[in-house]
This record gives C-alpha cells, structure tokens and sequence, in this order.
C-alpha cells in the first residue's frame, strides 16, 4: 500500500523514492513487524492470561514442563498479525506472490488456532485429529500449488533445482510441480510445529531461515543476480524479500516474551503456519533443497518422531528416550537452555551451509 502511495507523490517528493527500492522496504517491513510484536505483545500476554487460554501440557513428555502448565498460549496469533499488517503496508500488492503467501500462511495459521482452542477450551492436549489436520494442509497446500504453477512467467520457474551441482536440473510438469509443493509445505509446516517443544527452540530458528530464503529471494527476482550466481530467475520474487523480512521481525519481537522462562507459547496457530510458509517461499525461489539443508533442525525433529513411532510399532522398541529430539536431549541431562541454545548454534551453521550454494564464479 505504502509503494502505491510513493509512487503517486514521489514526483513532488523526492524521498518517496526509496520506497522502490526492495531492500529499502525489506528493512523497513522488518522494523515494523518487530516494532508491531513488541508493542502489542504484553496486551496480547495479558488478554491470554484474563482470557485463561493457558498451554496444557501433555503428561507423556518431560516433567519439567509441567510447571509451565497454564502459560498463555496461541502467541502464534500476534506473529500473524504482524506479518499480515507488515506486509500489507511495505510489499507490492500486485505481486501474485504476495497473496498466495499471505493465503497459505493465514490459512494453516486457522488450522493452528482451531487445533489449540480445543486444546484449551476442551483441555485436550491432543487438539485435532491428524486425519483433519492433514486434509486441511493438503487442501491448502495443493491450491497453493496449482496457484503458484499458473504464476509461473518461465519454464526455470517449473524445474527442481540442485544446489552446489547449478547445471542439473530437473523438469517437473504441471503434476509433478504440485506434488512437490504439497511436500515442501505439508512437510515443512508439520517439521516445524513439531520443532516448538521449547522455549525459544522455534522462533530463532524460523528467523534464520526466514532470512536466508529472503536473500535467495532477492537475487532469483533479478535477472543479472540470478545469472551471475547461476540460479534460476523468477520474476518477481524479490517482492517475496519483504514477506520474509516481516517474518523475522515479528518472530524477533514475539522472541522476547517467549525466550525462557517464556511469558507466551507460541502454539500451533504461530508454527503451523510459519513453517507452511517457509515451504512457500522455497517453490517460489526454487531452492526446495537448501530448505532442507537450511532447515535441518526441522528435518531432524521430524524424522526423530518418525523413527520413534515406527520403530515403536514395529519393533516395540524406542530409539531415543523421547521425541521430538530436543525431549531426548532434556532426558539426557541436558538444561532446557542449552538444548536451545545449542540448536539455535546449528541452525546457524546449517544456514550458512545453504547460503554458500550461491555459488560465485
């Protein structure tokens, strides 16, 4: 809306010309959701207190938890809210990017609400059926993308990408670009949800992937950048930088009331929809791959509850001593901060990792 503004004055007023400029905005759309977390954070932590919309912990997982029992939860609400405003004011509406992001996040995020009123209104850990959490993910996730394939301006835009080898790549087609999208967001929205066990252990982590799918955002929307850093160009998806720039200054802000002892709980509203749209950015940049090696911390959770269960199933036999893994850790002996300190460390290094496919010749 703001760029819609500047470019209609910015002929009397030379300062609105900055607004055209994508990183110019990113910072500001980062500074705003931030400024926005911040701000309505302790109203939000004390209409959850007043409201007793209190975590409920489960009592099958470590019983140092259960002391957090009755802390305001579905925080995720007030990320949303700061990425849906931020975005609104700093990013280019007529970018069809910007709405499909906007309707998976919003959507998986209504999934997350509904799932933890049960759990608080019913007391029932548990929240939704799996069976109806994964219908609606699918449903979200395949419009998505049918939506994104349409968007695309260029068959590079329809290609699997390998990161480190620039010169393999692989035609999808129609079916097989929809399926790998409804992966990528199914997968990413759930890893991601299973992450947030811990105070703090999900939000830093969505801000540095958040952040290094922005910069891959950037230089894949601009022709030159994506020519000379050999990656695939996507018109169009730099405005993506803004949306991913709201992400990490809402989830910084909404970090300073859950770091531990967290005053809020992000719940599943905040990590459902979070992680789904992490997954979208990825189709649209074409970097599917760097978001598993990005998002390594995800991909490990989410495998530790696969193992377990089959395992479990199969063999009646565990093969950690809880899961997600950050439980495993804490039954190892490991405090509660250095599980999450320790992950966010290799987060960081795994980031990193995936930046360095921007291979410079």
């Amino acid at each position: 809306m703001l760029l819609w503004l500047a470019e209609l004055f910015h002929y009397w007023i030379s300062g609105f010309h900055l607004f055209q400029y994508t990183t110019f905005r990113a910072v500001m759309a980062a500074l705003t959701s931030m400024g926005l977390s911040l701000a309505f954070g302790p109203w939000m932590i004390r209409k959850l207190t007043q409201l007793k919309v209190g975590q409920a912990v489960r009592d099958d997982g470590p019983k140092t938890h259960l002391i957090k029992s009755g802390t305001p939860t579905m925080g995720g609400t007030l990320i949303l809210l700061a990425i849906t405003v931020t975005t609104l004011l700093w990013a280019n509406l007529a970018n069809p990017y910007i709405w499909v992001l906007l309707l998976v996040m919003l959507s998986t995020g209504a999934l997350g609400f509904y799932d933890d009123w049960k759990k608080v209104v019913y007391k029932d850990p548990h929240g939704v059926s799996a069976k109806f959490k994964m219908i609606w993910q699918s449903t979200v996730a395949l419009i998505a993308g049918v939506v994104l394939f349409y968007a695309a301006h260029l068959s590079s835009t329809a290609t699997f990408i390998v990161p480190f080898f620039k010169e393999i790549a692989y035609p999808l087609g129609g079916i097989g670009f929809v399926v790998l999208t409804y992966f990528v967001i199914v997968g990413t929205s759930n890893a991601v949800n299973l992450t947030d066990g811990l105070d703090g252990l999900a939000a830093f982590p969505v801000v540095l992937v958040a952040a290094g799918l922005s910069i891959f955002a950037y230089v894949s929307g601009h022709a030159e950048f994506a020519h000379y850093l050999q990656l695939p160009h996507v018109p169009g998806a730099n405005e993506v930088m803004i949306f991913g720039a709201a992400i990490c200054g809402s989830c910084l802000g909404f970090l300073w009331f859950n770091a531990y002892p967290a005053q809020v709980f992000m719940g599943d509203v905040g990590a459902l929809a979070l992680g789904a749209a992490l997954g979208t950015i990825a189709v649209i940049v074409r970097q599917e791959i760097v978001l598993v090696i990005m998002g390594g911390l995800f991909v490990v959770e989410a495998l530790s509850v696969m193992l377990q269960v089959g395992s479990y199933k199969l063999r009646r036999k565990r093969i950690f001593l809880m899961a997600p893994i950050h439980h495993h850790f804490e039954q190892k002996g490991w405090k509660e901060t250095q599980v999450v300190v320790r992950f966010w460390i290799i987060t960081m290094i795994l980031v990193l990792v995936g930046l360095s496919s921007l291979k410079i010749r």
